[in-house]
Formats: structure tokens, C-alpha cells, sequence
């Protein structure tokens, strides 16, 4: 309690009805968090199981839990630190049984969700090559973000893609039912649905939590609103924390008007704001409020530091793409060079990862190593799915989308024609596409030989599931995919030594991975290591690198950089129809989210800050002219070096650098 300021202490005591926590940039909101629950604890003694705190990311409830066990050690023995999602998993497998599912349901992956979504649009004869299934899935996520369900949603008969989503929807929904499996939007509507329709079960989650705290309130959706309003509605202490300043997700359903209107929804609750920057300089600062306070309709508020006000903010003015980065990688090879940087001390900051290309093929040049925060994730990559969908069939044979995964991987000769037919006569009998494996004898219309080849299959798999058992899982796994010989199968499918090495090697590791969690888990089961990995962060690799000490330079979107932190930024890209992006000009000339986006990429940076533009860039070849960004013009003048397109004039020539600063990325 010493270490916090007195706002901080105010919020940190504030436990009983409403609260809400508007923390700034850098404000240390994440302490208050944290010293909030061991007061509850450990000065208060509330028991830790009526206690919940809820933020977006698997990552920030490790980090916060680990912060709570530092500090209150045993009393926050089965408190709840999670994700909404995390949260809406716990509740269902509870009572999922109330709305017609099994508790060991699956939770479908996007690419799962694909093939069902095609089987639902083949059979209400909707062309997948007229109509993207990719859209009609898009939509649906959509509506339940907005807790809109089948039967609630009414289309409009002039849209071709809302009239194919109204007869997709409802079979959809069946298929997934069928199959015992929710997909990932189902965890909170299903939540939501659950609590509504039985009033037993809702008393005893508000009993459980009678203490509720949610982190970045700003990024909600209304299905995540609705959810935590259920939760809370009983004991009424909900303490939100966020920033309206840094929403910037509502592409993607989140609702600014769930922190605007908190006070409103909460009649008589605390609103205590949290200025004090601990991250910037006071110029960076001094940039950062000067933007957003363009914004119309947000909270009243400032940041501010005690740290002096540090360095202008430099503006570099290119030609083009290719000069604006080469003038970035300049400056960066001073910086870092002078202050005697690490390269991780460094990020360049952009709004579509479009730009990152010029970046990339100058830092290359230039041997300055970096990263790229975007790629395919670990639990993305297909032979990891591949792996994957055998341990979902062995937990649960009604998941046929991994069924149908797996069946001919490897190869087994068993082709789309025979799975069709396999399909057919699933569903004229009825009868789940596991029991029809076995069953392939009575189906007459697919060859001898074809018949002999799926029985083996579900003779293995049935045997497989039958023997396996929670102990040593990995030790099973291991061994049921060497008699698999898939990586005989990677090495012939892939005719490339070195790719095939990497793939198995990532086999390799979905072994390690359940034995290393059946390893640091009481109790482990299979359904709970599947659970873990469908709610899993879309943690990039280039983010794992960094956190085990790759020295690199970060290069990644705006959207991507909330919540981190550089010592040095390069804002890119200052310019009318890229920050602000021209789709977002045209859907909201306010341009609000957009400016909300420019404040986050701000306030990243805490001593240095670039800001880039370019006078030309190319569209489809041609060199067309750039308007600067009209956020670049609300930033006052005496906070900008302009004259920073120039090398400093007590650097010295950069090529006089060079021997010295290559002698040192040699010896680094």
C-alpha cells in the first residue's frame, strides 16, 4: 500500500458496490489489481473462492494470479483468476447438462468449425462456391456475440448473406449439438443462456463470486456485459477497470459504451481516475493528450508524470515507403549505437501489416535483426491439428470433425469419395459417424477393400480408446503415434528433409506438452489439456522468442501493441488513409477508434517517440501523393522535432559508424 499513490490506495480500499477504475496508460493499474485482492484477503478475510477477476487474455490472469499467490500466499488457495471465456468453460461444464450437453463437450477450433458449417450449408443446398461458408461463419460469430440466436435472428430479405445465415444458422447449431461440441462464441451465449434459464444455478455462481472485478471493461462485448451484469447482480460489489481512451477493438464486437455507461448501470458507484503515468516523458505524454482529447465523447482525463518532460518527439518526412524506412533504420542504428540499446529495446509500430514489407527488406539489409509479432501460432499449424484431433477423438468419439480429420491421416487410402458415402449413411440412419466405422460391412456401396481399410480404423481407434487412461498420457500418445509411423508419412508427403524435421519436431512437442501438463496439473484429464489449448492466447511465435530473450528489434500493428511497452518507438505511416485507415474514414468520420488507436501507439513508447510519414506511396505500382494525417496536426508544434529527418549534428556521418557498430553486432 505504501508503494501506490493516493488515487491508487483509494481504489485498492474501495471493496464494497460499484467501482470503476479509470486507469490511463502506464498508471500501474495491474498493481492496483493485484494489492485490491490481497486486501481483500488478507486484511478483510474474504474467503478467495468468493472472489473473481476476469481480464481477455490467458497471459495477463497467469501473470495477475502469480502476483496474487506472491503476495498472499496460501489465502488465495481457490480464488478464480481467468478469462471470460475461461469462465464461461468452468460454469458449463457444471450444467451444461441443462441445455441438452454432455460435460465432456468439445469446443471446435475455426478450422473445425469450417467443415461443419459447409456440411450445414450442403444441406439446406446452398453453393459454397456462390455463397464464402468463411462469410456465413463470419456473421454467425457475430450474432452471438450480440447473444442473437437462431431463432431471434431476423434477416434482411435484400441480403444475400444474412438470407443464406437464416437457414444455415438453426443447423448449424444442431450439427454442433450432434456432435456434443460448442465453437468458441457458443462459451459465453451458451453462459449467458444458462444463468437466464435456471434460476438455481445463477444464485449459485453469485453466491460463489460475491467479489468481482474485470480488467480492460473497455473491450467487452454485450455478451461479456451481460455475463459479468448477471454475475453481479445479487452482492453488487463489481469493481471494473479500463480506459475508453484505448478501446480499440470494436471491429471485433467490443462496446465502448459498457465503460461510458457503467455509472449509469450502477447508480451510486465510485469513479475513481488513475493519471499518473509511471511509463513516458512528458512530451510523449503531453502528444498523447493533446490526440485523443479530439475524441467527443469519452471520460474527462489527462495523464501526467513526475519524470520531466524528456526528449521532442522527432518527425521524420519521407519520399517514399522505401525511404521512410531506410531513415528508420538510420536513426535506429544511432539510437542504439549512442545509448548502448539492446535491439528488444526497439519496436516500429504500424496500422497494417502491409507496411511491415519495406521494414523488413531494409532491416535485412541493414543485418539488423528483428521480429515480426504475426504468423501462424503453435496449436495453428496442420500437423499439430493433425496430432491434435486424435487426442479430440480419443476424448470424445462424437467429435467428428476431428473424426474426419484424422481418418486418412496418414494416408490410408480411404478418399473423399468413401468418406462421403461414410457421411450419407450416417445421417439417413441416424447413426454417429464413429458407430458407422465400425458398421462398414453393411454399407454395400463402397469397395471391399475400402470396407477392410476403415474397419482397421475403428478397431485401433476403438482399441485406443478404450485402454487409454489419465495416467502417463503422454507416454500412450507417444506411442500411439509411432505406430502411426507419421513421421514416415512427413517425410514421404513432404519430400523436403529439413521441413519435414520441423514438423515432426512440432509432433514432438504436442507429447511434451501433454506430459508436461499432465506433469504440473493435479487431477489432469484429457479433456482438461483440450480445454487449455482451445482457450489458448493467439500468442505468435516471435512473442514466445522475445520472452525467452531474442535481442531483436519488434516490428507489429498498432492493434497488436496494447499493452506493451518500448524503450524507443517508431510511429509509421502518419498519413489520411492509413492512420486513419480509409475503411474506418468511411464507416465513421468521427474517426474515434482510429484516434483511440494513434493514443495506444503513443503511448508505448517511454523515452523516445518517431513519428514517420511518407510525401508518396505505391498503389498497384504507381507513386500517388500522401496527405498527412490529421492526427499528426493535433499535436502541438513545440512537442515535435521536425528537423529530425536529418542525422543529429554531433552524431557524425552514420558511415563513420559502421566499422564499430558491425564490429559490435559481430561480437554480439
Amino acid at each position: 500500500m505504501k508503494r501506490l499513490n493516493p488515487p491508487q490506495q483509494r481504489a485498492v480500499n474501495t471493496v464494497e458496490g460499484a467501482l470503476l477504475i479509470l486507469a490511463g496508460a502506464g498508471s500501474g493499474k495491474t498493481q492496483v489489481i493485484t494489492t485490491r485482492i490481497v486486501h481483500l484477503l488478507k486484511d478483510l478475510r474474504i474467503p478467495a473462492e468468493n472472489i473473481l477477476a476476469v481480464t481477455f487474455t490467458n497471459k495477463a490472469a497467469r501473470e495477475m494470479n502469480a502476483r496474487v499467490l506472491g503476495m498472499a500466499g496460501n489465502l488465495a488457495k481457490g480464488i478464480v483468476i481467468s478469462t471470460f471465456h475461461s469462465l464461461g468453460v468452468r460454469v458449463l461444464r457444471r450444467d451444461i447438462r441443462a441445455l441438452g450437453f454432455k460435460p465432456n463437450f468439445s469446443i471446435y477450433s475455426t478450422s473445425d468449425q469450417a467443415g461443419v458449417i459447409r456440411q450445414a450449408m450442403r444441406e439446406r443446398d446452398i453453393d459454397t462456391k456462390k455463397m464464402d461458408p468463411d462469410r456465413v461463419l463470419w456473421k454467425i460469430s457475430a450474432l452471438k456475440n450480440r447473444l442473437i440466436g437462431p431463432k431471434e435472428f431476423t434477416p434482411d430479405r435484400n441480403d444475400p448473406l444474412e438470407i443464406a445465415v437464416a437457414a444455415v444458422y438453426p443447423r448449424y447449431q444442431e450439427l454442433l449439438k450432434g456432435f456434443n461440441a460448442i465453437d468458441f462464441d457458443d462459451i459465453i451465449m451458451l453462459s449467458v443462456g444458462l444463468l437466464q434459464k435456471t434460476p438455481a444455478i445463477l444464485t449459485f455462481w453469485q453466491e460463489r463470486f460475491r467479489y468481482i472485478m474485470v480488467d480492460e471493461y473497455q473491450d467487452t462485448n454485450a455478451s461479456q456485459y451481460l455475463l459479468i451484469s448477471l454475475l453481479a447482480k445479487k452482492h453488487g460489489n463489481l469493481c471494473v477497470v479500463g480506459d475508453d481512451d484505448q478501446s480499440i477493438y470494436g471491429w471485433r464486437g467490443a462496446e465502448v459504451e459498457n465503460i461510458l455507461g457503467f455509472a449509469k448501470d450502477y447508480p451510486g458507484c465510485v469513479t475513481i481516475k488513475l493519471e499518473q503515468n509511471y511509463r513516458s516523458t512528458g512530451s510523449i505524454l503531453d502528444a498523447a493528450n493533446a490526440v485523443i482529447r479530439n475524441n467527443l465523447v469519452r471520460t474527462d482525463k489527462a495523464l501526467w508524470t513526475d519524470a520531466g518532460s524528456g526528449r521532442q518527439i522527432d518527425l521524420l518526412v519521407a519520399d517514399s515507403e522505401e525511404d521512410e524506412a531506410a531513415k528508420v533504420a538510420e536513426q535506429m542504428m544511432l539510437e542504439q549505437y549512442k545509448n548502448k540499446l539492446r535491439w528488444s529495446e526497439l519496436a516500429i509500430l504500424y496500422r497494417s501489416n502491409a507496411q511491415s514489407r519495406a521494414f523488413e527488406e531494409k532491416l535485412r539489409l541493414e543485418r539488423i535483426p528483428y521480429v515480426v509479432i504475426g504468423g501462424q501460432q503453435f496449436y495453428e499449424r496442420k500437423e499439430v491439428k493433425d496430432a491434435i484431433a486424435y487426442l479430440k477423438v480419443i476424448d470424445n468419439p462424437s467429435d467428428e470433425a476431428s473424426l474426419l480429420r484424422i481418418i486418412n491421416f496418414p494416408r490410408r487410402g480411404i478418399g473423399d469419395t468413401t468418406l462421403i458415402k461414410l457421411n450419407q449413411w450416417s445421417l439417413e440412419r441416424e447413426v454417429p459417424l464413429f458407430e458407422t466405422l465400425g458398421r462398414a460391412a453393411e454399407i454395400t456401396d463402397i469397395s471391399p477393400s475400402c470396407r477392410k481399410t476403415v474397419l482397421a480404423f475403428h478397431a485401433m481407434m476403438r482399441e485406443v480408446i478404450a485402454g487409454f487412461s489419465p495416467i502417463n498420457m503422454g507416454t500412450q500418445v507417444n506411442t500411439l503415434f509411432n505406430r502411426l509411423r507419421i513421421e514416415d508419412e512427413l517425410y514421404r508427403t513432404l519430400n523436403d528433409a529439413p521441413q519435414a524435421r520441423k514438423r515432426i519436431e512440432n509432433i514432438e512437442q504436442v507429447v511434451n506438452s501433454l506430459a508436461a501438463f499432465e506433469e504440473q496439473t493435479p487431477r489432469a484429464t484429457l479433456s482438461v489439456f483440450l480445454e487449455r489449448i482451445s482457450l489458448m492466447d493467439e500468442d505468435k511465435p516471435a512473442e514466445d522468442d522475445k520472452e525467452h530473450g531474442i535481442n531483436a528489434v519488434t516490428l507489429m500493428s498498432l492493434h497488436s501493441s496494447k499493452g506493451l511497452e518500448f524503450s524507443h518507438v517508431w510511429l509509421v505511416g502518419m498519413e489520411e488513409e492509413l492512420l486513419p485507415h480509409k475503411r474506418s474514414i468511411e464507416e465513421d468520420p468521427t474517426v474515434a477508434e482510429e484516434r483511440r488507436l494513434c493514443y495506444v501507439g503513443i503511448t508505448r513508447a517511454r523515452k523516445f517517440l518517431t513519428i514517420s510519414r511518407c510525401l508518396t506511396r505505391r498503389k498497384y505500382g504507381t507513386q500517388e501523393g500522401r496527405k498527412p494525417s490529421r492526427f499528426l496536426a493535433e499535436i502541438p508544434a513545440h512537442l515535435l522535432n521536425a528537423g529530425s529527418s536529418e542525422p543529429d549534428a554531433d552524431a557524425g556521418a552514420p558511415i563513420d559508424l559502421a566499422e564499430d557498430f558491425f564490429a559490435r553486432m559481430i561480437g554480439e
